[in-house]
């Protein structure tokens, strides 16, 4: 508690109009918002690479960013950092009736709850809360665990896997078309994305981490590619497609390999 109120005196100290520093009392609400987006994803990277020391700075970063906006909230009379505890306090202790309340027993509904509070905040529908700045897929993974809690949702694989096929039928009925409609393009493939994503939700993956992965997959296979270019004395910007392929493939084996010795240790 000492260490968060010596926080909240920096920040204080940070934003003071005259004597504070020139980039930190200038922030504003939104131009804060890339910042606490990085922050978050650095936390992130640092629980994939089980770094225990670069986490603890990274949330430290990230508690940092709370503090600003605790600030700057104070500064307009809106609330401070002792109003954000209270309010996190008050959610959690509303939703969890079977531990903080000694009448009650039974294991509250999530979704009514959440919908409860959705009406005191004259949001009716139930996709209003869903905020817009998280990525586009935990968006549609959000939407759709929403419909599915009231039932619209397909009980079975083999539908979910029709709709994948379906869609990317229709991505292709497009690019074959005379003239091209990029709009409808666009159109098209993000009903792809989207129902990909009811998929990855049927079979209990989170798409955003499946993406994730298949990124640094491909990071990971491209470095070994580059260096196998570089072993036979070949700049990436002068190799040819064919030259690429075969070193890609390459890697592709010798991972293959590798697992399957793995395997067997």
């Amino acid at each position: 508690m000492e260490q968060l109120k010596r926080l909240l005196a920096i920040t204080k100290q940070l934003r003071d109009p005259i004597e504070g520093c020139e980039w930190d009392r200038v922030q504003t609400f939104d131009s804060l918002k890339s910042y606490t987006l990085e922050e978050t994803y650095e936390v992130l990277d640092a629980i994939d690479k089980q770094d225990m020391n670069e986490l603890k700075k990274e949330l430290g970063d990230l508690l940092f960013q709370i503090v600003f906006y605790a600030d700057l909230a104070s500064e307009q009379g809106q609330f401070d950092f002792e109003d954000i505890c209270q309010a996190v306090a008050d959610k959690l202790v509303s939703r969890h009736p079977h531990i903080f309340d000694d009448k009650t027993t039974e294991k509250p509904n999530w979704e009514q709850l959440k919908q409860k509070e959705r009406d005191e905040r004259a949001q009716y529908s139930l996709l209003d809360d869903i905020p817009n700045a998280i990525p586009a897929l935990m968006k549609a993974e959000k939407i759709q665990k929403r419909c599915a809690s009231v039932g619209f949702d397909w009980q079975e694989l083999t539908p979910v896997l029709d709709k994948v096929k379906e869609e990317l039928d229709e991505v292709e009925h497009e690019l074959n078309k005379t003239v091209q409609d990029q709009s409808k393009i666009e159109e098209e493939l993000g009903d792809l994305f989207f129902a990909t994503v009811n998929l990855a939700r049927h079979l209990k993956v989170k798409s955003e981490l499946c993406l994730q992965r298949a990124n640094h997959k491909f990071e990971r296979r491209f470095k070994q590619v580059e260096a196998i270019l570089k072993q036979n004395n070949r700049r990436l910007s002068d190799a040819t497609l064919e030259e690429m392929e075969a070193a890609w493939q390459l890697v592709k084996q010798l991972e293959i390999s590798t697992s399957e010795v793995n395997k067997y240790d």
